[in-house]
């Protein structure tokens, strides 16, 4: 479908429906190739529901176009766009997440059968309208041109120009005071939220309208939408070349432009009559933004439209060239690739900085990656392979370059390119009925940039940006298919992963405004970023388990065609080793320059769950069809995803909170046509 030229003259439809209001519609079409070189390929679909989780509705489309012309027998042009709008309500695992006995509590309001679908944010305000904390929607298109060039025989060159245009936003609930701002929140470190609580657990929104509009300076508490825009434009051009027989060379350039647009804007004053973003605008300089200098420009009555918190736009380029070199001799296979880049950041800033100071010095880091590896057949039924490969990549613009993006053009004085060396061996067999791969992976991240939290007395949140932080992770992998005869495939996989943090690191410590803080941590600015009173702290991590992912994880599948057009088939996957990851701490514990010594986390018990799916295909009169079925997680059964527990507590279940659920049973039925 996606190439123009290559798909077959025809189309589909298809309509499905699932549970909680799912449905889907879709479509697509292709002319084939004409006589005259032209081809035409289009898709469309549409997918909305009220979501498993309770008011989480959302709305999704995609589209794509793909126009081709074949010019001759060494020349081909190809036009791609596509894109995905979509629109979502959210249960955000940070701000909903329960402890385990809270999760208890929720059987109160949804029913012992539905307690974990209960969303701590869903509500309504003062005229029965649902409301949100937290709520997306975003398009990000991308239209690319590319040209095929057959040289020769023996060379050819593939090369894209593309750009990506992106517009989305998030809901990000704003406050006078760090304690108005966390009122959004549906918990606070899993504990439900009860200031704004209605007794069937529904988030009271018309309390919010009634506080501010009783309020006699203005909103405490609005809702602002967090933009988040890009302009990315790039260049991508491959030129292959077969030397000999045994030799291939591929080599290119890549260079690509993007521009990110950040801000905050406000969209709902909740029924107040303005709002005044003191806690930002104090923090901004008279000698960075000259406005500042009017001591009433902090107190301004803000209205819907205006920004708050942060508006600046982050600036990225990157230039590179690659190759790589393929060497095939008989029964051995070997290739050796590299690649060099040069990465510049910069970023202006219209909040904090006027426009006199608000372009950011510009800084540009060295990347590249080597790698190499090889494949031995030692017959036709048995294979031996192994990869080495070093990547040292330019460190991320936030945390990286620049301390702190959201607020601050204070670049990183000592930044580190972020390095990754990975090694793999492994084993294939191959014969008319079983198919068997078994590798082993060894792989280490090295100068990591990594952002914690951790509450504070004044009801705010302290972020640590740390750097130089090392992971190791290494394991085995066994994937396996059998097909004893045409009518039943069974198929499965086991990874055993040992994950864990491999260095001790230091950071800074910012509040969620990113304004430095003080050693008090009290929501005192400091009087600068890694000035002297910047508090920092240390954290001894080395040899704790890496959290927020299964190390250990197995499937078990089979396929039964039990007869002409009829597919049934079963997958059970488990997901074992997986380890609460850890945030800092709170205010009870967490003190500036100072060192925190990192608990072992709470091992999260294994999960599990049995798919199951079916296809039958038919027709109706000349038309194909294929109805489809499946239903997910059979017997309904809830194991905990995702948790997270304090860095010095003991990694015992009652101390972990921001605990998430799997889905339980759901299921979907759709119809396809093809004509």
């Amino acid at each position: 479908m996606t190439n123009g030229i290559e798909a077959k003259q025809g189309g589909t439809f298809s309509f499905g429906v699932g549970n909680d209001g799912l449905y889907s519609l879709s479509f697509s079409l292709s002319t084939g190739l004409t006589k005259s070189g032209w081809a035409l390929s289009v898709l469309g679909a549409k997918r909305w529901g009220d979501g498993y989780i309770q008011g989480t509705n959302f709305e999704g489309y995609n589209w794509f176009v793909n126009i081709s012309k074949r010019i001759n027998d060494r020349h081909q042009l190809s036009l791609t766009a596509f894109g995905a709008p979509q629109k979502h309500a959210q249960r955000h695992a940070l701000d909903d997440g329960l402890k385990i006995e809270e999760w208890q509590k929720a059987k109160n309001f949804m029913g012992e059968k539905d307690m974990y679908r209960y969303n701590a944010e869903y509500g309504f305000d003062k005229n029965g309208r649902q409301r949100y904390s937290h709520f997306n929607e975003y398009h990000k298109p991308q239209i690319s041109l590319n040209h095929q060039w057959q040289i020769d025989y023996k060379s050819s060159l593939s090369t894209a120009l593309y750009m990506s245009i992106g517009r989305g936003s998030g809901y990000s609930g704003q406050g006078r005071t760090s304690a108005d701002r966390n009122m959004w929140k549906g918990t606070n470190y899993g504990v439900l939220n009860t200031t704004f609580r209605n007794p069937d657990g529904t988030f009271a929104y018309d309390k919010i309208q009634e506080m501010n509009a009783a309020s006699p300076d203005g909103s405490r508490m609005i809702m602002s939408k967090s933009n988040n825009n890009h302009m990315w434009y790039g260049l991508l051009s491959t030129y292959t070349n077969q030397i000999s027989k045994s030799l291939e060379l591929s080599a290119g350039i890549d260079v690509r432009y993007y521009i990110g647009e950040h801000n905050n804007e406000i969209i709902d004053l909740y029924d107040g009559k303005y709002f005044i973003d003191d806690s930002s605008r104090a923090n901004v300089k008279p000698e960075q933004n000259a406005a500042a200098a009017d001591p009433n420009w902090v107190y301004e009555k803000l209205q819907v439209g205006d920004k708050v918190y942060r508006d600046y736009d982050g600036h990225v380029h990157q230039e590179g060239v690659f190759a790589q070199l393929e060497w095939t001799k008989k029964n051995l296979n070997a290739f050796v690739s590299g690649s060099v880049s040069n990465t510049g950041y910069w970023r202006y800033d219209r909040f904090y900085y006027d426009a006199a100071h608000a372009e950011s010095e510009h800084v540009n880091f060295i990347g590249y990656t080597v790698k190499g590896g090889a494949n031995y057949n030692i017959n036709e039924k048995h294979n031996v392979f192994a990869n080495l490969g070093y990547i040292s990549r330019a460190p991320f613009f936030s945390g990286g370059a620049f301390l702190q993006s959201t607020t601050s053009n204070v670049k990183n004085p000592d930044p580190l390119n972020e390095k990754v060396f990975s090694a793999e061996i492994g084993y294939g067999f191959r014969s008319g009925i079983l198919s068997v791969n078994l590798n082993g992976y060894y792989t280490l991240w090295m100068d990591k940039s990594v952002v914690r939290s951790s509450s504070m007395a004044n009801g705010d949140y302290a972020r640590v940006n740390l750097s130089g932080v090392d992971a190791r992770h290494m394991g085995l992998e066994l994937d396996f298919v059998l097909r004893p005869n045409r009518w039943l495939d069974v198929t499965g996989m086991l990874s055993l992963g040992d994950w864990q943090w491999d260095s001790d690191s230091k950071g800074y410590i910012y509040d969620t405004q990113g304004q430095p803080l003080t050693k008090a941590l009290d929501g005192t600015v400091a009087s600068g970023i890694m000035a002297e009173d910047h508090a920092w702290l240390n954290l001894k991590q080395k040899g704790i388990k890496v959290g927020g992912s299964a190390q250990t994880t197995g499937a078990l599948g089979v396929t039964v065609r039990p007869m002409k057009g009829l597919r049934v088939s079963a997958d059970w996957n488990a997901y074992g080793n997986n380890y609460a990851d850890f945030y800092i701490g709170s205010n009870t514990s967490l003190n500036g320059n100072s060192t925190v010594d990192v608990k072992d986390p709470w091992k999260i018990p294994w999960g599990h769950q049995l798919d199951l799916s079916a296809s039958y295909a038919f027709k109706i009169g000349n038309v194909r069809a294929t109805i489809y079925g499946n239903v997910n997680n059979v017997y309904d059964y809830n194991y905990i995803m995702d948790a997270q527990c304090a860095a010095a507590d003991e990694g015992i279940w009652q101390n972990v909170y921001a605990v998430m659920y799997s889905f339980g049973r759901t299921y979907t039925v759709r119809l396809k046509i093809n004509f």
